[in-house]
């Protein structure tokens, strides 16, 4: 199983921010060369979606059970 498959598997929130946060520390350093910085960028592009789809599906199920509780009332 590769690497990015199993990320999805055991999704973290915290982690992938975490690891958001360490590839910008990379990148503003100054000392990684360009082409690894283009790779690392693609890298937090992908991991800040996945940040926002896990975001994205826990506001509709709060949507969804605030609006279940609204009905049950």
């Amino acid at each position: 199983m590769t690497k990015k498959a199993s990320s999805k598997n055991n999704f973290n929130y915290e982690e992938n921010v975490a690891q958001v946060e360490e590839i910008i520390e990379q990148i503003e350093s100054g000392k990684l060369p360009l082409e690894q910085i283009f790779e690392e960028f693609n890298t937090a592009i992908e991991k800040l979606r996945q940040c926002e789809t896990f975001l994205n599906k826990g506001k509709q199920q709060m949507n969804l059970l605030i609006e279940t509780l609204e009905n049950d009332t």
